[in-house]
């Protein structure tokens, strides 16, 4: 107890107050910057890369998919262990992996050598990603700007997702595609210094061992499951022992993870966190979200170059409203969703999204640039704004000493959508892809084999073939390229209206308690031992016995407290007035401080950031809490 206790307090003193959190807010977003734009700027870069390496087919798409399956296999080792040796150490870890392998990236000369310099970024953005998230939650602890935070944080990551291609684009037009991974080196050189100086290093929960082969048990599983995925996407037999081996393995590896983290007395994950619909309803729409973004992204780019004819700027300039869009739901996400509530916005943004992907369905063989502008105007900002209300729900569902794994759960849905993506819409686009070449007029068997494989594929061996069969053969290609690009719109359009059904399992509000850690054990109490908390059920608060401090194992140290009561110690902290303003807004008094209880060491007074000490449901007066 004593050692959350004193992680707490230097996360605490670590930030003063102000506009100290928003400094930290623009370093961790420079920091994601980097990761997003990484995990999309080699996708203009395929076709130079190809040409240059001559990497096979599995070898091409392992060089696309390496990054994300690595990261999401290690995002919960390194976010569980951010929370016990530090989450400013790992991501100042992650920072240096980074760069060293962009490095090794960019002056590879060998497909098998990128494959691992990528995996090796993949390593790096598994220590970066999480570490950003649960800083984030840690220095803003009051939902209000914390929501403003989050909605900053997403709207970076949909920037640099949406401006890799663009940089990607100028890069390989105007050096070579090695510049697309140099290009991170002298950032991080300047990230590394300022993250050391100003970020604040900030613990979880630290009792008991860390459970290293439950971590491990996590990252097997995760991979085994995306790899069995992605051969299924590739084209091969569900059945066969390279797709099922992997996904059995990976399943069975994650049914035996969560199996031990219910033994544990310290478990790596706080799996109480899966007992609260709003959480894992968050986790399923994070998923669904980026299903349908990353693969979608994929295919456009290729449409946008190899059907229309687009150069890799110009199909980057291209997508360039889709970042204006998610940048303006990101600004104005946090209104929105005290507005609305977390169910509506989820849910109209999976709609809106919906119907941008039907739009895009009346794209042709040639080029509409106002229909393309519409549509991705919609979908970056349908889809900014489900991401947006589904982390920010996710994250204040959990309490402050499970931020790492909490962050990690959601970057791993988050990396397991956008493999997942790629997997199953690309498998869509292939299976309708590929029967319309096995019958053209003229063309040999062999030279049909190899263009199903690809549309840049099919235009080679249509050169290769030359006169009408070459013609008819990228006639062919092309257009059945865009008839496989409408059957994956439509599938990508029913998992969008999939989510917008889940999201109903969100709150329909959107709360801000006073902590969201005494609220999450208040909840977990209440609900394994009401007549123990003294909790008046109709009254829907403690009764006298609550004043007494709680010695509730795997706590944060704090005493137990209603929902509705605000703490005078947390008041003082942040600088506002403690009982008086509280008893006379709300006709409730104060509670009484803390019998017997010692502050950390290192924890000042006033070192705290401000939290206001009020508990605002932002809903009609006399409205109750859903039940979610």
């Amino acid at each position: 107890m004593s050692r959350t206790n004193t992680a707490h307090g230097r996360s605490r003193s670590a930030v003063d107050s102000g506009v100290n959190r928003w400094v930290v807010l623009v370093v961790l977003c420079v920091s994601l910057l980097l990761v997003a734009l990484d995990a999309t700027i080699l996708h203009v870069a395929v076709p130079s890369l190809t040409e240059d390496l001559r990497p096979s087919s599995t070898a091409l798409l392992w060089i696309v998919d390496a990054y994300p399956l690595v990261c999401a296999s290690l995002l919960i080792l390194f976010g569980t262990l951010g929370d016990r040796v530090g989450r400013r150490r790992v991501l100042l870890l992650g920072y240096a992996l980074f760069g060293t392998a962009s490095a090794v990236a960019a002056l590879a000369t060998a497909p098998a050598v990128l494959i691992g310099a990528r995996a090796l970024l993949g390593v790096g953005g598994a220590m970066i990603m999480p570490a950003t998230l649960s800083i984030l939650r840690t220095v803003f602890p009051d939902r209000r700007e914390r929501a403003t935070a989050i909605g900053v944080w997403t709207a970076t990551a949909a920037i640099g997702a949406a401006t890799g291609p663009v940089l990607g684009g100028f890069l390989v037009e105007n050096y070579w595609w090695g510049s697309v991974f140099l290009i991170n080196i002298p950032l991080m050189a300047l990230i590394l210094p300022l993250g050391r100086r100003l970020l604040p290093e900030s613990r979880g929960a630290a009792d008991g061992p860390w459970d290293v082969l439950g971590a491990l048990m996590a990252a097997a599983g995760v991979l085994g499951c995306v790899l069995g995925v992605k051969r299924a996407g590739a084209g091969d037999p569900l059945l066969a022992l390279p797709t099922a081996g992997p996904l059995l393995l990976g399943a069975a590896l994650l049914v035996l993870f969560v199996r031990r983290q219910k033994r544990r007395p310290h478990p790596l994950i706080d799996l109480r966190l899966f007992s609260r619909a709003a959480f894992t309803t968050s986790v399923g729409c994070i998923v669904i979200g980026m299903l349908a973004l990353v693969g979608l992204e994929l295919i456009a780019v290729q449409y946008l170059q190899l059907v229309l004819g687009l150069s890799p700027l110009e199909t980057g300039l291209r997508l360039l409203p889709l970042t204006f869009a998610a940048m303006a739901a990101g600004a104005t996400g946090s209104y929105t969703l005290r507005r609305i509530g977390p169910r509506r916005m989820v849910g109209w943004g999976f709609v809106l999204t919906a119907a941008a992907v039907l739009l895009l369905t009346f794209m042709g063989q040639h080029d509409r640039p106002l229909l393309l502008t519409v549509g991705f105007v919609l979908l970056g900002f349908g889809l900014q704004t489900t991401l947006f209300s589904a982390y920010e729900s996710m994250l204040s569902e959990a309490p402050q000493r499970s931020a790492g794994g909490a962050a990690a759960i959601g970057e791993t849905s988050y990396q397991l959508g956008a493999g997942m993506g790629i997997a199953l819409l690309g498998s869509v686009m292939n299976a309708a892809y590929a029967p319309a070449l096995a019958s053209v007029p003229g063309v040999p068997a062999e030279a049909s084999r190899g263009a199903a494989n690809s549309l840049g594929e099919a235009y080679k061996v249509a050169d290769q073939l030359g006169g009408t069969a070459g013609e008819a053969l990228h006639q062919a290609a092309r257009h059945s390229f865009v008839q496989g690009l409408h059957v994956t719109l439509f599938v990508s359009a029913g998992l969008l209206l999939v989510g917008a059904l889940m999201a109903r399992r969100l709150p329909r509000i959107m709360e801000c308690p006073v902590d969201p850690e005494e609220a999450f054990d208040a909840r977990e109490a209440q609900g394994a031992h009401p007549a123990q908390e003294g909790a008046d059920p109709a009254a829907g608060r403690p009764g006298p016995a609550s004043a007494g401090p709680s010695e509730r194992s795997g706590a944060s140290g704090m005493p137990a407290a209603s929902e509705r009561t605000a703490r005078p110690e947390r008041a003082r902290a942040s600088g506002v007035p403690a009982a008086p303003e509280r008893g006379a807004s709300s006709g409730v008094p104060a509670a009484p401080g803390r019998a017997g209880h010692a502050e950390p060491a290192g924890s000042p007074e006033g070192g705290e950031p401000r939290v206001p000490a009020t508990r605002e449901a932002i809903e009609p007066a006399g409205s109750g809490r859903p039940a979610h």
